[in-house]
């Protein structure tokens, strides 16, 4: 029988912490309380905010130069979804997957939508994989997919995307994420501008095919494995290609696919206001596009990101509905581990944004208060919100202190028992 972890366990591990977090809980809202911040109101938008986790998440991911397996590893797809279970269970905020095609095929998905419903979970936004050859793929995709000069490869790459969208309406998702890896590496390889009308001449033949209720998902990418031009290599190309498309057609922001220095918070404030802001993939990045875990180098850009997204969302703005999901490579921790604790890190991001006090700070912005604006954000992104974000997970029977009712519960030597290394990738970034 699969091991896994019981709701008695999590509720003995939260007994060893309930006190300690009831003291926490009130001491951070009598603060709260004398700057006029409501605490249980800021829980409950706690409890109500999710984020998605990647099907290839729960793999070890790896670089280019290697990859170092993990014990107990996914081995297919039901593998996934089951790991995906147990980071919703503890953190109570990731209720739904994005799976990745060819990646996650099945042989029946209506198997797979009752497996994940099991550990009450849904299917997020598809996505779609045309930057890497399969086996027993007839054309490959080395000089580009939905760009490439070659009409048969770019019909390849469309009837992919298209068995996508199918395979998403029998899961349940409405969207579909297409990110494609086409460009060139020596100046003249290819032309900047037939590359780009192939790449749209394709991407209107797949939006053409979206159901009523779809969304298309443009992810941008500045390089790699294009180092000289790639097609889509940033918001305002994504932001032409979504415009010429539709209203269906919307752009994903992935924190790691930035220019160093790039003020990612305001390209989403412009995103906002045409109403094309896709949602986000959320990482960390130090030095390129490196996939690192939510909040570990800059959580302050986290939260000023956030910052804006909190404003967009209460004052209402028009078309605003963004698609929120994790997207990271777990190169040496835990996968399980660090989309628990990239899971919190958000949603401290979202709650402390949630503090700001929005009508002094339009007050200073408007009086030109350069330093009394900034030090009203700095006073929500300093306030220590965890044991709100405790109290969420408590209320919704999840655990207080995930990471560690995780390593308590012995899963990760459990699951390396019942899955004994196949020396195949089944998920994770290499």
């Amino acid at each position: 029988m699969s091991f896994s972890i019981s709701a008695d366990f999590i509720g003995e591990q939260n007994r060893k912490n309930e006190a300690a977090l009831a003291e926490d809980y009130a001491h951070l809202g009598r603060q709260l309380a004398r700057r006029g911040i409501d605490i249980e109101q800021a829980t409950q938008r706690a409890m109500a905010y999710a984020v998605a986790v990647p099907t290839w998440g729960v793999g070890t991911g790896g670089t280019r130069f290697a990859r170092f397996p993990g014990p107990g590893e996914p081995r297919h797809l039901f593998d996934k979804i089951e790991d995906c279970g147990v980071i919703h269970q503890l953190s109570k905020a990731t209720p739904t997957v994005s799976p990745h095609i060819p990646w996650d095929k099945v042989s029946d998905y209506s198997a797979l939508r009752q497996a994940a419903a099991a550990q009450d979970l849904g299917f997020d936004a598809m996505n779609s994989n045309t930057f890497q050859d399969q086996k027993g793929q007839k054309l490959s995709y080395k000089f580009g997919s939905l760009s490439h000069a070659n009409s048969a490869t770019r019909q390849q790459a469309i009837e992919h995307n298209l068995e996508c969208i199918d395979i998403g309406r029998k899961l349940g998702s409405t969207a579909l994420t297409v990110w494609i890896g086409d460009g060139s590496n020596f100046p003249g390889q290819s032309s900047l501008s037939k590359s780009f009308d192939r790449y749209m001449d394709s991407l209107k033949q797949i939006y053409e095919a979206l159901p009523k209720d779809w969304m298309v998902f443009l992810e941008h990418k500045q390089y790699e494995p294009a180092f000289y031009s790639t097609v889509i290599s940033d918001w305002g190309s994504s932001l032409m290609a979504a415009s010429e498309l539709g209203p269906k057609a919307r752009c994903l922001v992935d924190l790691g696919h930035h220019a160093p220095n790039t003020n990612i918070e305001q390209i989403v404030a412009r995103l906002i206001r045409v109403q094309k802001l896709a949602g986000f993939h959320f990482n960390d990045s130090k030095y390129g596009d490196d996939d690192l875990d939510s909040g570990a180098i800059e959580p302050f850009r986290l939260f000023l990101i956030f910052n804006e997204l909190v404003d967009a969302e209460l004052r209402k703005a028009p078309g605003f509905s963004p698609a929120y999901m994790i997207d990271q490579s777990h190169n040496v921790s835990d996968p399980i581990e660090s989309l628990i604790g990239s899971a919190v890190e958000i949603l401290r991001a979202f709650v402390q944004a949630s503090l700001v006090k929005r009508a002094e700070l339009a007050e200073m912005q408007d009086a030109s208060d350069a330093l009394g604006g900034h030090r009203l954000l700095k006073q929500a992104y300093n306030t220590d919100v965890s044991p709100i974000i405790a109290e969420a997970r408590r209320r919704k029977g999840g655990a207080i202190d995930p990471i560690a009712v995780y390593r308590a519960s012995g899963y990760r030597n459990a699951k390396a028992k019942e899955r004994p290394a196949s020396g195949e990738v089944t998920a994770g970034i290499v």
